[in-house]
């Protein structure tokens, strides 16, 4: 079992910046490709980003490209989310997610899920 704690949502401006982090609770952190997803009301959740393992590899939607970056640290069992430029319809709940072999595009792949943390972007 895997518990992930998202951090760092809050309300900010159209164009501002913020940085979500998950601190994930096991020792094998690292098998994990991770992942952010958000959901707006009324909306499916939807795909932002992903990272695998080691960090080689990124992959975001195409509505957050170039805005958002996610990274990890292995040694800190954490992922986090750089969201800069930020726009009203970036409002959201967003989670993240792991998940160890999988389309990490499709949030039914995902093992395990945190509790989510609200952004709100106003104009």
């Amino acid at each position: 079992q895997v518990q992930l704690v998202e951090s760092g949502g809050g309300l900010v401006q159209a164009g501002g910046s913020l940085r979500l982090s998950c601190a994930a609770s096991t020792r094998t952190f690292s098998r994990y490709t991770m992942g952010w997803f958000r959901q707006a009301p009324g909306k499916e959740r939807e795909f932002v980003a992903a990272i695998t393992w080691s960090g080689g590899s990124t992959y975001y939607a195409d509505s957050v490209k170039g805005r958002f970056t996610i990274s990890r640290d292995n040694a800190k069992n954490t992922v986090y989310l750089q969201m800069n430029s930020l726009k009203p319809e970036d409002t959201a709940v967003y989670y993240c997610a792991a998940v160890v072999a999988g389309d990490h595009r499709v949030a039914g792949g995902y093992d395990f899920w945190g509790q989510g943390t609200q952004v709100t972007v106003s104009s």
